[in-house]
């Protein structure tokens, strides 16, 4: 991931509904969510809904499939990855020993 796609991210995120969305379809996982699913959840509205989700597709933080006339939302997890790396990228200047809370935090606990 480059700088430009990284802020592309946190510009995405940085909107109280879409961080509500990116959030609740990570807690979705595999199974993901139909749009109107989410925007009941959340409470918004289908056209707000729309255009928050294509921010976020078009961050690289969500993708999408469609299911007949449907269309399934989904936490992208190599862009979440990849947004992941570029910010631990040159993480603690050679002391691994300081990243093990970072790591430990963003681990799914098994």
């Amino acid at each position: 991931m480059d700088t430009n796609n990284a802020l592309n991210a946190f510009s995405a995120l940085s909107q109280q509904t879409r961080l509500d969305v990116f959030r609740l379809l990570i807690k979705c996982g595999a199974e993901g969510m139909g749009a109107g699913e989410i925007g009941e959840i959340l409470g918004v509205k289908q056209n707000t809904m729309s255009a928050n989700l294509a921010v976020l597709l078009n961050a690289g933080l969500i993708r999408n499939e469609r299911e007949g006339r449907a269309i399934r939302y989904y936490a992208d997890f190599d862009g979440i990855r990849a947004l992941l790396g570029f910010l631990m990228a040159d993480c603690c200047g050679g002391q691994p020993d300081l990243c093990r809370e970072v790591i430990r935090e963003v681990s799914c606990a098994l």
